[in-house]
Parts: C-alpha cells; sequence; structure tokens
C-alpha cells in the first residue's frame, strides 16, 4: 500500500547531521502519520543546519558563489503540483513540513547552484485524498521534474534515480544523499509502504535524486 493510506499527516524520514564538518548520522525519525481533519506539522529529522542557507561569519560556512535561484512551485511528470516554502532546521537537526498537501518544504540549495542538493519534502495523503508527493511513487528514472523560481523561470531536472529506502536504512545514505557540498541535484522525498502506525507511521521512504539539465 505505497502511498495510500489514509490514516497519514506527513512525510518523514531521517538525514544527517554536520558535526566538525563532517555528515554523521542522528537517528532522529518523527511519525509519519497521525489523527485529525488535517495534516498536522510533519518534520524531517537530523539535516545538516549549517548548510540550509549559507552565510559568512568567522568559523562559519561561507556563502556559495552561485547560491542558485529561490524556488517557487514543483510539477511532476503525472501532473502533480506543490508550492514549495522554504523551511530552516531547528537545533535538534528537524525540518518541519508545511502542515498542506499541497505545500512542501524546501531546504538547501537553491535552483543551479554551485553545490549542493535541493531538498523538496511533502505529504503523500490524507483523509482520503492524495497529496502530488504521492506521485513519487510512480516517478521512473528519466522522466522530468519542472521546477519554477519565484520569478517565473523554468527549471528542468532529469531523475536519475528513484528508490524506496525504510526508514531504519536511510541514515546510513544520509550522507550521500543530501550532502551540502557534493555536486548540485535535487532530491525529492515522501513516505510510503506499510502503514505501522504509532510514532513511525509509514515504515518506508520513496526518494528521488535529479540532475539539472535544462536552465533559464
Amino acid at each position: 500500500m505505497q502511498g495510500t493510506q489514509e490514516h497519514t499527516a506527513r512525510g518523514s524520514w531521517r538525514g544527517a547531521r554536520l558535526v566538525a564538518g563532517l555528515a554523521a548520522v542522528a537517528a532522529l525519525v518523527t511519525g509519519c502519520g497521525s489523527a485529525g481533519p488535517s495534516p498536522s506539522s510533519g518534520s524531517v529529522g537530523s539535516l545538516p543546519a549549517s548548510a540550509s542557507r549559507p552565510s559568512a561569519g568567522p568559523g562559519g560556512p561561507q556563502p556559495q558563489a552561485d547560491p542558485g535561484r529561490t524556488p517557487g512551485t514543483v510539477s511532476l511528470p503525472a501532473g502533480g503540483t506543490a508550492k514549495l516554502v522554504p523551511e530552516e532546521v531547528g537545533a535538534d537537526g528537524a525540518l518541519v513540513i508545511p502542515p498542506s498537501l499541497d505545500e512542501a518544504a524546501w531546504w538547501g540549495s537553491g535552483l543551479g547552484a554551485a553545490r549542493g542538493v535541493t531538498l523538496f519534502s511533502g505529504h503523500v495523503n490524507w483523509k482520503g485524498r492524495t497529496g502530488p508527493f504521492n506521485q513519487l511513487w510512480q516517478l521512473k528514472e528519466g522522466q522530468t521534474v519542472t521546477v519554477t523560481d519565484t520569478a517565473g523561470a523554468r527549471w528542468s531536472y532529469r531523475v536519475d534515480e528513484v528508490r524506496t529506502i525504510h526508514k531504519s536504512g536511510l541514515a546510513a545514505e544520509s550522507e550521500k544523499l543530501f550532502s551540502p557540498d557534493g555536486p548540485h541535484r535535487l532530491v525529492l522525498v515522501t513516505c510510503g509502504g506499510d502503514y505501522v502506525g504509532g510514532t513511525e507511521g509509514y515504515d518506508d521512504n520513496r526518494v528521488a535524486a535529479a540532475e539539472l539539465v535544462t536552465r533559464p
């Protein structure tokens, strides 16, 4: 039942935290499902906070030569769209996902940045209504994800990897998937698989990675 349970309110997955400049796994996971009339705030755990919005400062991260453009909306090949909301990483490394099926969190680098991951994470469904990020479960390699920036320009990313990763295994992959210092690429994440309830919600994550192929 990949991404079709009606009980979920949020995507949830594990990421990485930078410690002394290196990505170290901190296995913080919040629930992927909850009960209620609308989605409650999900969170993405343990991302590298220092890479979210680079800024200059003594001993701190330096600004990128090209930080990229601010994303506005994302369009998936099957037609689903979501407004992108910039979210910061808290002191605990958690990234909040907006409480709406029509919105997704944006974290990390901007579109076409010199380096680093641009991360979008959104809900899968709620109370019988399917969210656009549910379409990650049908996404295939070679398809194109289109992102429109806040100035109205379009950016095309070609999907080169689509994987289903159990939450217990995602932490080991976090440095590769969510690196703020590696080559620029787009990563989209939602939850799904079997619904187990409790604090776990769904037990899997759907992760798609894409490379930039067309810029304005």
